[in-house]
């Protein structure tokens, strides 16, 4: 059993040139010896140990967690959120969605509604969809020039650096799903009544630019995965691997923290309850 490699295999070092296409999307080489039910119980422990660490994390109010989720449409941000985190305490885990800017947002600079979202001490926020997107959907969709997107991309640089020389530990995951994938998943909604609401006619025009949106991704990850918010492409077209691949990352990342349960400031052993 490898999953434990999971930082090593995925993070994308500073600089490193990413070709999306030549990443196979359905792997799931750290894990071998099954598939989804027979990595159930390793994915249990997983978040056993997740709830366990971020229960440190909320108590001693001294380190901040922000994980930044990206993926083309039907990528599984929402279900791996879902899964990954479904039995750590909702006090300190919130998860923050960055749609189409509103008019009060489009009035500020593209980080005013961002930077009002990142974490406090002891807490654990989750961007589905981010700052990105700002130069994402703007260079693929031709927004705005490109000074504006080249302009954006020194900008999120310096913003996480500042988040974590302030004390944010940052972990940024797109999650990679091939082409033929995203097909079926949307065959799937368009099948479903129930799913209707999942589905918007726009994501097909998206689809119809996979090409421009995969490049802008490459050259993403290349300029602004840094040692101190570091990129990580996760196969994700098998939803189980995804899942424990993100739980690996979490629980190796929490550890290294090493973090305490606060001491308190008084002597239990003097206390007495009448």
């Amino acid at each position: 059993m490898r999953i434990g490699e999971s930082i090593k295999r995925y993070r994308v070092k500073p600089g490193d040139k990413v070709d999306l296409s030549a990443i196979d999307a359905g792997e799931c080489e750290l894990y071998k010896e099954g598939g989804k039910l027979e990595s159930q119980q390793l994915f249990d422990e997983l978040r056993d140990e997740l709830q366990a660490l971020q229960k440190v994390l909320y108590a001693q109010q001294k380190h901040r967690v922000l994980i930044v989720l990206q993926a083309m449409d039907t990528g599984g941000k929402d279900g791996c959120v879902k899964h990954v985190f479904s039995r750590v305490d909702p006090q300190g885990v919130r998860v923050a969605a960055f749609k189409k800017p509103s008019e009060v947002e489009l009035a500020h600079d593209f980080l005013w509604r961002v930077h009002r979202e990142v974490p406090g001490n002891g807490e654990i926020v989750i961007f589905n969809r981010s700052h990105y997107e700002d130069i994402i959907a703007v260079r693929v969709k031709k927004l705005f020039g490109e000074e504006v997107w080249k302009r954006r991309y020194r900008h999120v640089i310096e913003f996480e650096r500042m988040l974590a020389e302030e004390g944010t530990t940052i972990i940024k995951m797109f999650l990679h799903i091939s082409k033929d994938e995203q097909k079926k998943r949307l065959e799937s909604r368009l099948a479903n009544p129930a799913k209707y609401w999942k589905f918007n006619p726009d994501d097909l025009a998206d689809r119809a630019q996979w090409n421009e949106f995969e490049k802008v991704y490459e050259d993403l990850f290349e300029k602004t995965s840094t040692e101190q918010a570091p990129w990580f492409v996760i196969p994700a077209d098998r939803k189980w691997y995804r899942n424990l691949v993100v739980a690996r990352i979490m629980v190796d990342t929490l550890r290294n923290l090493r973090m305490d349960f606060p001491k308190p400031t008084w002597d239990p052993a003097s206390i007495k309850i009448e």
